[in-house]
């Protein structure tokens, strides 16, 4: 019966009308994610610039993590909405079984690295100790209390994959809401607490991914009846592992690329000033907030098109992905008329010293010409994953982060202008475009056209 209405709602629902109900939870809980992620550093500002630049260069060791949890999410997601499109039970369960094993496996290799490699990570960025200092008190907590992380975005991954991602706004939003609060209480010493400094914003950190992990295991195990978690007789399976990580280590990889470029460019800003990569970090704070509505249709329209995928649907996919390219550009639009008009407004949340507004001003408005196509390219990259094309995901960030951004960042930076380093990301994202609208045209062929043949067959 869990199975028929999973059919009606993801094969049968009018496709606007399903994107929307699928994304749109989403979309709330990611902007909530955001806005923490904006408000836990406007605190860590108060405490010094040092210690909000401590947390930029933080940051690529953060998106590893993310990139590993959240990509491994990609292929159970994908492996799992297309089981249950092809009414494959069994298979559905042992993704989501084996999924959990992996999540738990990447949680302890963190664990290790954060007890023996922070240091030296901070060191190859800047010979500062205040900054050092405070980047390993950080990112050590972050790390070794990591389990939280890992665990909220499987099981989360689990809710999306069935279509139950109204759960998931309730994980999101509440552990952010709870990092948000615990934030001022545990930074300054608020209402009896210690004052704890950079060591509380970590903590308020892994204590709100502590808390959403919960609610999203209890989620599953009580709403989700499309899926069995029971650990009675489990083995991991090879096989399956490799179905998993096929779509989801080129996600991982398309990710982790991302940190690669970010720990590339604090390494060509630091040479002007630690304040340029400060306002680099302040940078993707704000950016998350028009980003992360993407990722949450991303995460809505994943499972649409992997279970129409699955049921031999082309229509749907493409009308799917189309709704999706156009919304997400709209979302792009409003970031690029606020990032414009106001950047001066958005550094002073973060404490902005008069340096900072110098150098950061002219970088919101260059980087932000870059957000014009980026919807589109997001919106492909997601569809070429659930497809089971990742190599193409895999290949567009590849090319748009490390062959183009990097070393236009540097070149431009021989110029001795901070302001030209900037120009680095539009350029990059129109690269992205192009690409992308290559293997899109591939898609087309090698998917759509054999699916829609298929389809007529079987009329």
């Amino acid at each position: 019966m869990a199975e028929t209405r999973q059919e009606n709602k993801m094969g049968v629902m009018p496709v606007n009308k399903l994107l929307i109900s699928m994304a749109l939870p989403m979309i709330v809980s990611m902007l909530v994610q955001a806005l923490y992620n904006i408000v836990d550093s406007i605190f860590v500002s108060r405490i010094c610039e040092d210690a909000l630049t401590a947390v930029s260069l933080a940051f690529p060791v953060q998106n590893l993590m993310i990139a590993i949890s959240s990509g491994t999410g990609v292929g159970v997601n994908a492996l799992l909405s297309r089981s249950l499109g092809a009414k494959n039970q069994e298979g559905a369960d042992n993704a989501a079984k084996n999924g959990v094993f992996l999540a738990i496996c990447s949680y302890l290799v963190f664990l290790v690295l954060g007890l023996t490699a922070c240091d030296l990570f901070f060191r190859t960025q800047t010979d500062s100790e205040t900054i050092i200092a405070y980047g390993n008190t950080y990112l050590s907590i972050c790390m070794t209390c990591s389990f939280g992380m890992f665990i909220q975005m499987m099981f989360e991954r689990l809710l999306q994959a069935t279509g139950r991602t109204i759960y998931t706004m309730f994980t999101q939003g509440t552990g952010a809401i709870i990092n948000i609060i615990l934030d001022p209480i545990l930074i300054f010493g608020m209402f009896g607490f210690p004052e704890m400094g950079m060591a509380g914003a970590a903590v308020a950190t892994v204590i709100g991914q502590i808390v959403a992990g919960l609610m999203a295991i209890c989620f599953n195990f009580k709403f989700n009846t499309d899926i069995s978690l029971k650990v009675k007789d489990f083995r991991p399976s090879g096989r399956i592992i490799a179905q998993i990580y096929s779509v989801g280590v080129p996600s991982i990889l398309m990710m982790s690329i991302s940190s690669i470029m970010v720990y590339g460019m604090n390494r060509i800003l630091i040479a002007f000033t630690s304040t340029a990569t400060a306002v680099f970090g302040v940078y993707f704070k704000l950016q998350s907030f028009i980003f992360m509505p993407i990722f949450g249709m991303n995460n809505g329209m994943v499972p649409i098109v992997a279970y129409n995928y699955g049921a031999c649907k082309p229509d749907r996919i493409k009308k799917t992905i189309a709704l999706a390219m156009l919304y997400a550009e709209c979302m792009m639009l409003i970031g690029l008329i606020l990032f414009q008009l106001k950047p001066d407004l958005m550094l002073s949340f973060f404490n902005a010293s008069p340096e900072m507004l110098v150098i950061g001003e002219p970088a919101l408005r260059t980087i932000s010409w870059s957000f014009l196509v980026a919807g589109i390219c997001i919106i492909s990259s997601s569809t070429f994953q659930a497809l089971g094309n990742g190599m193409y995901s895999l290949a567009i960030s590849f090319g748009r982060q490390l062959i183009v951004l990097l070393p236009a960042a540097y070149l431009l930076s021989l110029t001795g202008s901070i302001d030209a380093v900037w120009w680095a990301f539009p350029i990059a994202e129109i690269a992205s475009l192009a690409l992308s609208m290559i293997f899109m045209y591939r898609i087309n062929k090698r998917i759509f056209i054999p699916l829609r043949e298929m389809q007529q067959e079987s009329e």
